[in-house]
């Protein structure tokens, strides 16, 4: 009873904003609320021990050789780039700077397709082999790209930006120094790289290598189409071919079990170390000119992950959309691309309009729990699509039933399903996954604002709404339109949580590169596929200009 009467006083005490910021945890919650408790939900024991004598070990092998596999490529090309960039002065220095973000706007689904249409057995690589050499089939031996190897590839060459920007960083901040010092005791280049460097950037690289392996667990499209079983293929096999929505659950909760295990283990490797930079200099460090030779390779390895990663699927996907007799630029694709432009641009608005209600209670607020609403909202983005998907269709369909059977009492009319035969339960869906990704733009730029300004306002008689419309949104307009810009590009590259939740006779441009691709019409999906990337292109233009900009005063600050 105490507990109940303290949480109506707080209520009745708190504003609006922390209302408002509770009532958005609440909702984002709720669908990994719904997966969890439906883990120990009998009646499906007969789904559930099929899954676990026949496909369970595989996804669980599979799961973990992708795990292995991205977090080692991503980290050593990340690491490799990140150093050579920052520290190493090569032909193209400046240019991989910037460049080596762009594999983030290629989807991997979207990489699977081009390389496997461009590596398969009729494709321009092998033809090209038995053209030149004269070897027929079963004359030679080439590597299988629908394998668990191959999705690891195509993982690792596009989110190993992750770890080359954290890294870059890292190095960026706590290396002129240190650097120093470890030169002034005798250590060479490697030396300096092993000793000094690496340690202090692990934290940067471990967090961009946690973060690719989430993306790697949320994905659909690639293990779908190379015919690797995961735990998210077995979600979808679940919901749509055995028609058990709790075994669906179920194996949702066991993926959420392997996101939660890689937050544990990058928590853990911290321990209780501090990587904390103590040199008085920030200066930055100044790059060690190569020789020709080695200037050549540095350059080389820089060139390699862009290539693979960017240049070449980018210059097939062209190719493929361009090509005689494709007709995919039609009424049909101008359907798609409203459905995709009208999902993303709704999911936009409103997680820019909600990231800002959260980051504002959170500087207004006397306690901490709107920071911890925050928390809550943030951990939105570790959960996969196809687990936000299963969470959210649970207990939304049972409202939809619910509303239904109520609408049909009360006015005599069945108005059929209002939230899940629309799409207000998909955009529901796109708000639980990537309004972390509105939440930590804003309240980043938010917090530079001084709180000073907001004393100035209320000075001047404006109040806390008006201080928010008419001091800060104006000076965050950049920040507001980045942030949405963001959402967009990810709800257009979002597949799992679409194909389970898209309305009846509902499609995007990645259902439909998915749909095409599955039935090996790989040309007519290269429309979509590349609607897709040119999109992602527009985000990753601005980390680039934030790379260039921030080097360009870091340098200033050094001469000064």
């Amino acid at each position: 009873m105490k507990l109940v009467g303290g949480l109506e006083r707080w209520i009745r005490n708190a504003s609006w904003l922390t209302l408002g910021a509770l009532l958005i945890a609440v909702l984002i919650a709720t669908p990994v609320i719904s997966v969890f408790s439906n883990v120990f939900t009998g009646g499906t024991s007969a789904t559930w021990s099929h899954l676990a004598s026949t496909v369970l070990p595989e996804f669980i092998r599979n799961t973990v050789i992708l795990c292995v596999g991205v977090g080692l490529g991503v980290s050593s090309i990340g690491i490799t780039t990140a150093w050579l960039t920052t520290m190493l002065d090569f032909p193209g220095r400046r240019f991989f700077q910037w460049a080596l973000v762009l594999p983030l706007a290629v989807p991997a689904y979207v990489m699977a397709y081009v390389y496997t249409d461009f590596l398969q057995f009729v494709g321009p690589v092998q033809s090209w082999l038995r053209e030149t050499f004269g070897w027929r089939a079963g004359q030679y031996w080439f590597p299988d790209v629908r394998t668990p190897g191959g999705a690891v590839a195509m993982f690792m060459f596009v989110l190993y930006p992750y770890v080359y920007l954290l890294a870059r960083t890292a190095f960026l901040e706590r290396a002129s120094g240190m650097l120093e010092a470890g030169r002034s005791l005798g250590l060479g280049p490697w030396g300096c790289f092993f000793r000094v460097s690496l340690p202090l950037a692990r934290p940067a690289v471990i967090a961009g290598t946690a973060l690719a392996l989430m993306e790697t667990l949320a994905d659909f499209g690639t293990v779908a189409y190379f015919g690797v079983q995961t735990f998210t293929t077995g979600i979808y096999q679940a919901w749509f071919s055995l028609g058990d929505r709790i075994a669906a659950a179920q194996l949702s909760a066991a993926l959420l079990a392997f996101v939660v295990l890689v937050l544990v283990l990058e928590h853990a490797s911290r321990g209780r170390a501090r990587f904390n930079n103590t040199s008085r200099q920030q200066t930055t460090p100044v790059p060690i000119r190569l020789s020709p030779l080695v200037g050549v390779m540095a350059a080389l390895a820089c060139f390699m992950p862009l290539l693979l990663g960017f240049l070449l699927p980018a210059g097939l996907l062209l190719d493929m959309a361009f090509s005689e007799g494709d007709v995919q630029f039609g009424p049909r694709f101008l359907h798609l691309a409203r459905n995709s432009f009208v999902l993303a641009s709704v999911t936009s608005v409103l997680a820019v309009v909600l990231a800002v209600v959260l980051a504002y209670a959170a500087r207004l607020a006397r306690s901490r729990l709107p920071q911890m609403f925050n928390r809550v909202v943030g951990l939105g983005y570790a959960v996969p699509g196809s687990v936000i998907a299963v969470g959210v269709l649970i207990p939304v369909t049972r409202l939809d039933n619910q509303l239904a059977a109520w609408w049909q009492d009360v006015f005599g009319v069945n108005p059929g399903l209002l939230l899940t035969g629309g799409i207000a339960a998909l955009v529901y869906a796109y708000l639980t996954r990537f309004l972390a990704v509105a939440l930590h733009t804003v309240d980043s730029s938010l917090g530079k604002i001084t709180s000073s300004m907001d004393d100035a306002s209320r000075c001047l008689g404006l109040g806390r709404f008006g201080t928010l419309r008419r001091v800060h949104v104006p000076i965050l307009r950049g920040s507001l339109l980045t942030a949405g810009l963001l959402v967009f590009v990810d709800v257009m590259k979002e597949l799992p949580a679409t194909l389970v939740m898209r309305p009846f006779n509902f499609d995007t441009l990645a259902t439909q590169a998915h749909t095409l691709a599955a039935d090996e019409r790989l040309t007519e999906a290269s429309t979509a596929a590349l609607t897709i990337v040119a999109v992602g292109l527009l985000p990753m233009f601005l980390i680039s200009r934030q790379i260039v900009s921030g080097r360009r005063r870091t340098l200033e600050e050094a001469e000064v």
